[in-house]
């Protein structure tokens, strides 16, 4: 296996500038704002809505292309984007707390489908490129009849019919449909697990699970929920080829090694030398009834892959010394790993501060 660097080498995409991308708050967003502007000829802005402080750091090295404007309102948005003539469109937006949704849905069909349709339609009226990201949590990740008549269990394809079991499940699943009802030019990415760094330093996977480590409080995770997941630069990678391209509809988008979120978090304890103790395992179904938990949400890339090519999604993590090999592996520790070993090998970006422009 090469190296992580060889692995996340810049693709010659080009964009069509002025882009715009929406959702920076998240991972997905945050990480495609910062990365997309490698890939394209021209300025790539990102939404700076009005209630989130940390997108308006001054002197910050992300703000120069920060852009003023709340996504819901879809007079204001169209504005901005006939101010500064996008021609693409980037859809990001969502709100993934999958508790918060469960109890405050109104507020997340605001966040997790109107700004959706708001894009949608100012992308399809100017005649702009439009890629939406959605999730693989669009289904429920249970054993299922397989195409073969025995049993499945992961390895959705895009044409396998959405069960979601949460509330932002079922709202992303609407938008994806309404979006593409819409416009029918739009690309709907479903997207695995991302890895990468947060806005706010919490709101990613590995951050939330190494804060709980970094405060010495015990961290739960589950043994049966498993996910496709990929380097946050891989997903920017495969938006700066659909922003280039002229594909349409729904495609998976995830890396090629399952992981549950227990072994995930055993990577985070091993790597970040927390003490083996405070990781937690447990089967989803003894989590309680809110949130639901999905199960082996694992997505079939078949379909990206032979658009885009094999390599065009790294194993997460990369280094195949780095995958737990059973429960306990977390546990066996010959020597301390270096103090950046997280940013350098699960965020994937070479440094002990995650947040540059790579």
């Amino acid at each position: 296996m090469g190296s992580l660097s060889e692995a996340s080498r810049i693709i010659e995409y080009n964009a069509k500038p002025p882009v715009l991308v929406l959702g920076v708050p998240g991972v997905p967003g945050f990480n495609a704002f910062l990365g997309l502007g490698a890939f394209s000829a021209g300025p790539v802005l990102g939404i700076a809505p009005p209630h989130v402080p940390e997108l308006r750091v001054p002197d910050s090295p992300w703000s120069p292309g920060l852009v003023p404007a709340d996504p819901e309102n879809a007079h204001e948005l169209a504005a901005l984007c006939e101010t500064h003539n996008i021609r693409t469109v980037v859809d990001a937006s969502g709100w993934c707390a999958l508790r918060s949704c469960e109890m405050d849905p109104a507020l997340g069909r605001r966040l997790n489908v109107s700004i959706g349709l708001n894009a949608m339609r100012v992308a399809r009226d100017r005649g702009a490129r439009l890629i939406r990201l959605s999730t693989d949590l669009v289904f429920d990740g249970n054993p299922r009849p397989g195409r073969d008549g025995k049993t499945a269990l992961g390895g959705y394809r895009e044409d396998d019919s959405v069960n979601p079991v949460t509330v932002y499940g079922k709202l992303m699943a609407e938008a994806e449909a309404a979006i593409l009802a819409g416009y029918p030019e739009a690309a709907v990415l479903r997207v695995a697990l991302p890895m990468g760094p947060s806005l706010n330093g919490h709101a990613g996977a590995i951050d939330w699970i190494e804060s709980r480590f970094r405060k010495g409080k015990p961290a739960t995770l589950y043994f049966d929920e498993v996910r496709s997941n990929l380097y946050a630069q891989n997903l920017t990678r495969v938006i700066a080829a659909f922003c280039a391209n002229h594909a349409r509809g729904i495609w998976h988008v995830g890396g090629p090694l399952p992981l549950s979120l227990y072994r995930i978090a055993q990577v985070i304890n091993r790597l970040g030398n927390y003490p083996s103790g405070l990781l937690m395992g447990c089967p989803r179904a003894a989590a309680g009834p809110v949130p639901p938990r999905a199960g082996d949400v694992t997505m079939d890339t078949a379909k990206l892959r032979g658009l885009l090519g094999d390599d065009a999604v790294s194993p997460w993590p990369f280094h195949r010394d780095h995958v737990p090999a059973d429960d306990g592996w977390h546990g066996r520790r010959d020597e301390p790993y270096p103090p950046d070993a997280i940013a350098r090998y699960l965020y994937g970006y070479g440094a002990a501060v995650p947040r540059v422009v790579f």
